[in-house]
């Protein structure tokens, strides 16, 4: 642009079209009063625009009210992108994008051994259950739950889990551990609402050969990580996939009824846009995403 401003001048704009004065925006500044009018008027001249009416207060003009926005949002981006890139310190960004729960109860646990391996790498998480189109704003790559078939993207299976009901050890204790599928329905049992990929009860019982006329249902939630702690708060028994109950089974605040295999009819899958793969950066937290995976599918038969 033949007619671009010096940096000081739009800067000298958009403090002044958040005050009503040129002494306030001068003191902001930390420049003189006639130096902020002088700049102001040189960008008027600039752009052959009135961007101000001038009286005892200030106030802009409707060309100065429509430039005042997209002076303020480059300085904004310009901010935030210089202070990300000084966070970064020669890393590279990695935009992940997964669901809430696996990110908190599978992926955020393991980081840490990532950054020990991959310290070039800075992880970005992003968390939501909708699809991704990987355009400019979105994420670099995904885990996705499903079947597998992306047929625009690279893909990469990860691992199954299995599904199966937990329960805290006061709820047992207060309600008897069950012995068999069955005696399951005396128990409050923790449900999921809407539709959903993994199973639900019915399905379980279903596959256990359990007839159920009527659920004696507790509390119904939206979310698979509610059900887990609604169930770690001893207030039913939840229908836990395993890579979402690792370390509750591990430090024994919830146990694992039935040794039953129900393996997930979805898995979990590594995509991205087809190239992508290639990416040193991507290459190297993909191998590492596809060998944890490797590892947790081991504790999951």
């Amino acid at each position: 642009m033949s007619n671009l401003p010096p940096t000081s001048t739009l800067r000298a704009f958009e403090v002044t079209t958040r005050h009503a004065t040129f002494t306030a925006a001068s003191e902001e500044l930390h420049i003189t009063q006639s130096a902020v009018s002088h700049q102001l008027k040189n960008l008027e001249e600039i752009w052959g625009l009135q961007l101000f009416n001038r009286g005892k207060s200030l106030s802009l003009t409707p060309a100065g009210a429509a430039l005042a926005p997209i002076v303020r949002e480059f300085f904004t981006t310009l901010e935030a992108t210089l202070s990300d890139l000084r966070e970064q310190n020669g890393r590279v960004r990695l935009k992940v994008s997964t669901t809430y729960s696996l990110a908190l109860k599978w992926l955020l646990p393991r980081l840490p051994e990532l950054s020990r391996k991959h310290p070039e790498i800075l992880v970005t998480l992003e968390t939501t259950d909708k699809a991704i189109h990987f355009s400019n704003s979105e994420p670099d790559v995904a885990i996705r739950l499903g079947n597998g078939h992306y047929p625009a993207l690279h893909s990469d299976y990860l691992f199954r889990e299995q599904v199966f009901p937990v329960a805290s050890p006061e709820h047992l204790q207060r309600f008897g551990t069950p012995h068999d599928p069955p005696e399951l329905l005396r128990h409050p049992l923790l449900t999921r609402t809407g539709a959903d990929l993994v199973p639900k009860w019915e399905t379980w019982f279903q596959h256990v050969g359990v007839y159920t006329p009527a659920l004696k249902e507790s509390i119904r939630f939206a979310d698979t990580n509610m059900t887990i702690e609604a169930a770690l708060l001893g207030q039913g028994i939840a229908l836990a996939r395993s890579g979402h109950v690792e370390t509750e089974l591990s430090n024994g605040s919830l146990v694992r009824l039935f040794d039953v295999p129900f393996p997930s009819p979805v898995a979990y899958y590594f995509v991205c846009p087809k190239g992508v793969e290639s990416q040193p950066h991507v290459a190297s937290f993909r191998d590492w995403l596809i060998a944890e995976s490797a590892i947790a599918q081991e504790g999951y038969r």
